[in-house]
């Protein structure tokens, strides 16, 4: 039987995964890198019904290690719902009983979408490495080609957190007659030294994995051990150093006395460890390492000439840009840039900061003023 709360009044219920299948030989998907993709498929969900005029569709952008399964329960067994119906659904931020909600896997991912893991139709094998380098700009592309064969011609929102938020500006700027708002949330223009450094190093992890064997690990099974410590590396980024403290403290776990020795005896050890665990068997390696390259390319500034207001010239859409105090990965200041360059060119912009202390997973967690920020910016914008 479905658990309860997978069936409530404030559940999508079940849902089921699609896919769409677009540049099929003789055609092509070119990429920015230079290089180009055929076929490709991408795997999304929706929720809510689309209206008569198609102009209630708000499209979902997930993060580094999101799925197309935002909301909702795909299976009667699963354990734990889509990775943001906490705002999806019935009455919710993200109002199914009005809006139109659609959220697919990235290009590159390894949740349904074609990315490292897919078979290369020349070689009757996955990809590996030889899969070519993406970038945000070629994911919001490929989302392009499913928002056409949806037939919808203009999208009420885009909206995402972290790298959603980056291909939620990107759609701004790449599809400005097309995207009515933009939501983005604890994001930035692009990341910091420090961000690329982060990355790396989880990156290097995976590498330096024997099991790795240079991205042709398929047959074999991947490096569990490398991608295992590249999430507890990245997992660390995501939690503030005051939240961390009030979740585990420096407790011990079992006894409260050390056993001296290298077990994992700190509640946070058998945190991180157990996060690890759990990526690795939902998430691919080689897509880690494609991921987050594309998280390191994104730099409005450089893409139009070193200069943010350039980048939004011809933007059409209103902007809501969220962030939270506590958000060490991508402070407020990142954000605040965005908002100072969106008014430099006349845009409407609603800019919030939320006190918290949850840090950049805030975006991922109930809180009370993201729900009504989202709310009254979507309500006084298109109350349909």
């Amino acid at each position: 039987m479905i658990k309860k709360r997978s069936i409530n009044i404030n559940s999508v219920g079940l849902v089921q995964t699609d896919y769409y299948t677009f540049a099929a030989p003789p055609d092509t998907f070119q990429l920015l890198c230079g290089k180009k993709l055929s076929p490709i498929t991408i795997a999304y969900e929706t929720y809510g019904s689309l209206n008569s005029d198609k102009s209630n569709a708000i499209l979902i952008l997930h993060a580094l290690s999101g799925t197309a399964h935002a909301a909702g329960y795909n299976d009667e067994n699963d354990k734990y719902p889509g990775w943001w119906d906490t705002y999806i659904g019935p009455g919710k931020a993200f109002n199914t009983d009005k809006y139109f909600i659609i959220c697919s896997n990235v290009l590159g991912g390894c949740n349904g979408s074609t990315g490292p893991s897919s078979i290369d139709p020349t070689t009757g094998r996955p990809f590996g490495l030889t899969f070519p380098m993406i970038t945000i700009r070629d994911m919001v592309n490929a989302q392009w080609h499913l928002i056409q064969h949806l037939g919808i011609k203009t999208l009420l929102s885009v909206a995402g957190g972290s790298m959603g938020g980056m291909q939620a500006l990107k759609w701004g700027i790449l599809y400005p007659d097309i995207v009515k708002s933009v939501i983005a949330i604890a994001t930035s223009a692009s990341i910091s030294a420090q961000g690329i450094a982060f990355n790396e190093v989880g990156r290097q992890a995976i590498v330096k994995d024997l099991r790795w064997k240079n991205g042709d690990y398929y047959d074999t099974g991947q490096p569990e051990s490398g991608l295992s410590l590249a999430r507890m590396i990245g997992h660390i980024t995501y939690l503030s150093e005051k939240h961390m403290h009030e979740k585990f403290g420096r407790r011990f776990q079992g006894s409260e006395v050390p056993e001296f020795d290298f077990n994992d005896e700190f509640l946070v050890e058998s945190y991180l460890r157990h996060q690890g665990i759990k990526f690795v068997d939902r998430f691919d390696a080689n897509s880690y390492l494609y991921i987050t390259r594309a998280i390191d390319y994104f730099d409005l500034k450089k893409d139009f000439g070193g200069s943010m207001i350039n980048a939004f010239e011809n933007v059409k859409s209103s902007f809501l840009i969220i962030s939270f105090t506590s958000d060490w990965l991508y402070p407020s200041s990142q954000s605040k840039e965005i908002v100072q360059a969106l008014r430099a060119t006349g845009k409407n912009v609603v800019y919030t900061d939320i006190k918290t202390d949850k840090g950049h997973d805030a975006f991922l967690l109930e809180n009370k003023a993201l729900e009504k920020n989202i709310v009254n910016f979507l309500r006084i914008k298109f109350d349909i």
